[in-house]
């Protein structure tokens, strides 16, 4: 058996999709149990659940501080026995204190090359920079923005043909490739350590 994961968004849930559809063709040996979003119009929660998959919506705004909004998204995740974090698409930046608790057990994905192209804006900040190659990568979460251990990443070339949108579009089609991979490389760590107990 792998994991029980929960999945984090804030729009579309692209890769939120993907990861689903992998668990539920036994690409994957785990499965998702719960997908948590703090937007209440993010269209990832509707494809969500005509999944089948459970979902909470969790609103920073309806909270005075926000480890209160934390303590309620650690809340649910806990109640569905999540033992693997997916962020997807979640434009919040967690907190040191929650990071702690989920201590590698928080996977991301981010549209670049790290530790090139940190935070917001990635692709384009690669074609300003007029780089020849950007890619994507799948790391570990950290207190630091985009900065914990790299688990796998995909490379993307940049052609002078190449606009803002079409990297973009490119650089999705391989974070699709590239999660379901990291995370199958995780299934097997973790498998192997529960074979080691």
């Amino acid at each position: 058996m792998g994991f029980n994961i929960g999945i984090l968004i804030s729009g579309q849930g692209s890769n939120m999709l993907n990861i689903i559809e992998a668990c539920q063709a036994n690409k994957l040996i785990s499965d998702v149990n719960l997908v948590v979003s703090n937007n209440p119009d993010a269209v990832g929660i509707k494809k969500a659940e005509k999944k089948g998959i459970k979902t909470a919506t969790i609103l920073q705004s309806n909270f005075l501080k926000k480890k209160d909004f934390e303590d309620a998204i650690n809340f649910e995740l806990k109640k569905e026995k999540i033992n693997l974090v997916c962020l997807a698409g979640f434009m919040t930046i967690l907190s040191e204190a929650f990071i702690k608790k989920w201590k590698n057990k928080i996977i991301n994905i981010h549209p670049s090359l790290l530790p090139s192209f940190k935070g917001l804006n990635a692709q384009s900040q690669a074609f300003r920079y007029g780089v020849k190659y950007t890619g994507c990568s799948v790391h570990y979460v950290d207190k630091e923005i985009d900065s914990g251990k790299i688990i796998d990443q995909e490379v993307v070339k940049i052609s002078e043909k190449d606009t803002i949108e079409s990297i973009t579009r490119k650089i999705l089609m391989k974070e699709h490739i590239l999660y379901i991979n990291a995370l199958k490389q995780l299934e097997e760590i973790y498998i192997d350590g529960q074979d080691k107990k």
